[in-house]
């Protein structure tokens, strides 16, 4: 073989070996540039979430700094450096009842200026917690009895006898009170942690005397619960009712009916209410802490249907300026308020004479009920009742008077009861129960903490985040 040959068969194995290394090379670089495009990528995509969380916390600070208004609805987003990273953009929309915001939710778009096609989504809601969260908020010093079951917060700015069972905690703002013999307390035997002070006890804030309650869950003193801050505007509620004769609003029932003693509404499960006007109540002889010793007026023994209305599904509020009877299966979420605005003299009441239940559980029905004084379960109630909503006595107190053997079995509330005086559903002499409910049973209801209806008042005025989801 001539050299020249072999000079030429050399050559073309190199140029052929050498195409071949070159392509290897050249595959391998592209796979290498593949891979760190995709990694600057998928840096691109986490960065990407990254800044639609940025916009989920400006949101936020917007809401609870009252600046929602004048949030940027597209916002750039800065490195640590100070340099644009990116950016966001957020779509807002209001749940609004009553022309009140009940609820926020947004969507928040992030992307980075040098991928600006990959683009996270992620969607919230805001909401702030109503005097729902309790299952008991009370302005006034409490004994829960022993056959009492509380499944939710329970709070009073006074006292707290617990012999009930606690699932949650107790709290009370106060370091110690005076536990009285209307709270079962005797000098001659004050309950253990409590001193003797005169005729009655010196107690801590939070004490018991039963192996039922959770002593673990007991916090005393905790700061004071403003209940003037959740008061409900009685002259703004009224306002959105008004005006006569529209479904909304109910005057002084007399303006209707000479004979007129209050109105009875029954709620309907099809969303409309039945409205009742009384003409004759029957005296029960009943005793309270309050007044003593007096004929309740709380048995209807004739009435009449005056009108059946449709509730607003856009503004579920009813104001009646009177006295007023409620309950049947509610649809949609309702406010409930009984105050006289007319007569600075009166205050009204409500008072509960049968069950009042929801027609579906999925949280799309609440109710609020509002008494400007007491809100009260009548003498002639259920021997099982079960309540559910919001019980507001503002001036007074939630409960039910002593009514001599008027004995019953069961009382379950799925909600909250907020009450200025002290609570009570049953009524014991010595260790024997002489009137009310033998068993009783709260639950908060958690669909209630955000979800309440309209002017139903808060306990914060923080919003919170309610929901958070990445959306495609």
């Amino acid at each position: 073989m001539s050299k020249d040959f072999q000079k030429a068969f050399v050559t073309t194995y190199v140029l052929v070996f050498g195409a071949i290394f070159l392509v290897l090379i050249g595959g391998l670089f592209s796979l290498i540039l593949f891979q760190l495009k995709l990694n600057v990528r998928r840096i691109a995509w986490n960065e990407s979430l990254q800044i639609a969380e940025a916009g989920v916390g400006y949101y936020h600070w917007c809401l609870n700094n009252e600046a929602q208004d004048n949030c940027e609805t597209e916002k750039n987003y800065f490195d640590l450096e100070g340099k644009p990273l990116g950016k966001f953009s957020l779509t807002v929309t209001a749940e609004v009842s009553c022309s009140e915001t009940a609820k926020r939710e947004m969507e928040s778009r992030g992307w980075t200026n040098e991928f600006t096609n990959v683009i996270r989504k992620i969607k919230t809601s805001y909401g702030r917690e109503t005097v729902a969260k309790y299952s008991f908020l009370i302005n006034n010093n409490v004994w829960a009895g022993a056959d009492l079951e509380i499944r939710g917060p329970y709070h009073s700015n006074g006292g707290i006898r617990m012999d009930g069972e606690n699932q949650s905690i107790v709290t009370s703002a106060k370091e110690d009170w005076l536990c009285t013999s209307s709270f079962g307390c005797s000098w001659s035997s004050c309950p253990s942690g409590c001193v003797r002070e005169g005729s009655a006890c010196r107690c801590p804030g939070v004490f018991t005397t039963t192996g039922n309650a959770n002593q673990d869950l007991f916090s005393w003193p905790v700061p004071y619960f403003d209940f003037e801050s959740i008061t409900i505007d009685l002259a703004r509620v009224k306002a959105r009712a008004l005006p006569f004769p529209q479904e909304k609003y109910w005057p002084p029932s007399t303006q209707i009916d000479a004979s007129g003693k209050g109105y009875h509404l029954k709620f309907n499960q099809n969303g409309t209410a039945g409205i009742w006007i009384i003409t004759g109540l029957t005296a029960t002889e009943g005793y309270s802490l309050e007044e003593g010793w007096q004929d309740d007026y709380f048995t209807i023994s004739n009435e009449y249907l005056y009108k059946t209305v449709t509730l607003d599904p856009s503004c579920s509020v009813i104001f009646v300026e009177d006295n007023l009877w409620v309950e049947g299966k509610v649809k949609g979420k309702t406010i409930l308020v009984s105050a006289d605005l007319l007569d600075p003299a009166k205050d009204t009441s409500v008072v509960l004479p049968s069950d009042i239940e929801y027609a579906s559980s999925d949280g799309s029905d609440a109710l609020a009920v509002l008494g400007e004084k007491n809100v009260l379960i009548a003498p002639n109630s259920p021997d099982t009742m079960e309540l559910r909503g919001i019980f507001i006595a503002q001036k007074g107190r939630f409960g039910r008077n002593h009514y001599p053997n008027n004995i019953k079995t069961s009382l379950e509330i799925h909600g909250a009861i907020v009450s200025s005086g002290r609570v009570g559903t049953k009524w014991i002499s010595g260790s024997a129960v002489v009137s009310g409910y033998r068993k009783r049973e709260n639950y908060v209801d958690p669909n209630l903490v955000y979800g309440a209806p309209a002017f139903v008042p808060t306990v914060n005025s923080n919003f919170d985040i309610l929901e958070w989801e990445e959306v495609d």
